[in-house]
């Protein structure tokens, strides 16, 4: 498992940390029941507080990705296919709001964006045949 943290980042790192874990679980680069990195330890190998190792744990069990048997560590969680699914579903949400809003500053109306959509569309289908 390989973690960043960037201290300039306005993301708090528990944050980060949280969002790189979840990132390489659902992109299936951490496996069904792969034992992380203790607490302690990944608080050492940060240079972090092992309070904010802490917490980015929590909220990744709480969140369904990882669980924690007492004295024995923290695993990762099997994936289910429609978690999977809604993740995405949410970062292609955020992506499109961000489109509509640089739309809106420069004045693109919904209807030029839809058509763009399927202009982009008819390109992803024909690069597939």
């Amino acid at each position: 498992m390989r973690l960043v943290i960037h201290n300039q980042s306005d993301a708090p790192i528990f944050k980060q940390i949280y969002d790189q874990i979840k990132s390489q679980i659902i992109a299936c680069e951490l496996n069904k029941d792969e034992a992380l990195p203790s607490i302690r330890q990944l608080a050492k190998d940060l240079k972090v507080s092992v309070i904010t190792t802490k917490r980015a744990y929590e909220e990744l069990e709480r969140d369904g990705f990882i669980y924690t048997m007492a004295k024995r560590g923290s695993y990762v969680k099997g994936m289910n296919p429609s978690l999977i699914k809604e993740e995405y579903l949410k970062q292609i949400e955020n992506h499109l709001q961000d489109a509509l809003d640089l739309a809106g500053t420069v004045g693109i109306s919904i209807d030029e964006l839809k058509a763009l959509l399927d202009v982009l569309k008819s390109e992803t289908e024909g690069g597939r045949m």
